[in-house]
């Protein structure tokens, strides 16, 4: 007799231990997707036959503007600056975002409107600005958590001191 109920005992740990490892399976399954690669592209998306087509002295604003299009963004210190601008990324998961190609394509016009230069670059000026810690450093002391809070024990109300009172007459 005791055969049987062992048998009933092993079958429910047996499916007990299918229905964990199904679940598992679920959960990574579930996970996975977002491990994947995320690539992106931000800005102009041109010709590069068009792109080196433009001269200086033979092109102008309205020449320009017919073959490449609108710029990404006017300089904002001289409205005789474009700039056509395209980045390529890609980011693992949660990661920060890495540009794999980068193109800027800086060109700049005479009073007239004519093109006076055309210069392009690529990834190489791209910069790494990394901040300080992860606090902005301030002048002043630094109190913990502890001494902000228990800090003012004992001298509120304390008289005596040169200046303690706002009205007194030293």
């Amino acid at each position: 007799m005791a055969q049987p109920e062992f048998r009933t005992i092993a079958e429910k740990f047996m499916r007990k231990s299918q229905i964990m490892v199904l679940g598992a399976l679920a959960a990574i399954l579930a996970i996975t997707p977002g491990c994947t690669r995320l690539r992106a592209h931000q800005g102009y998306i041109g010709d590069q036959t068009l792109l080196g087509s433009v001269q200086p002295g033979v092109d102008n604003k309205e020449s320009v503007q017919a073959s490449l299009g609108r710029p990404t963004f006017v300089g904002q210190f001289d409205a005789n600056d474009w700039y056509y601008y395209a980045r390529d990324t890609r980011q693992l998961a949660f990661a920060q975002p890495t540009a794999t190609e980068q193109f800027v394509l800086k060109i700049r016009f005479d009073p007239a409107g004519n093109v006076a230069s055309v210069s392009k670059t690529g990834k190489e000026l791209i910069a790494n600005i990394s901040p300080e810690g992860d606090k902005t450093p301030t002048l002043g002391r630094n109190k913990s958590f502890f001494e902000e809070i228990f800090g003012n024990i004992g001298s509120v109300g304390a008289g005596g001191g040169q200046g303690s009172t706002p009205n007194s007459p030293n």
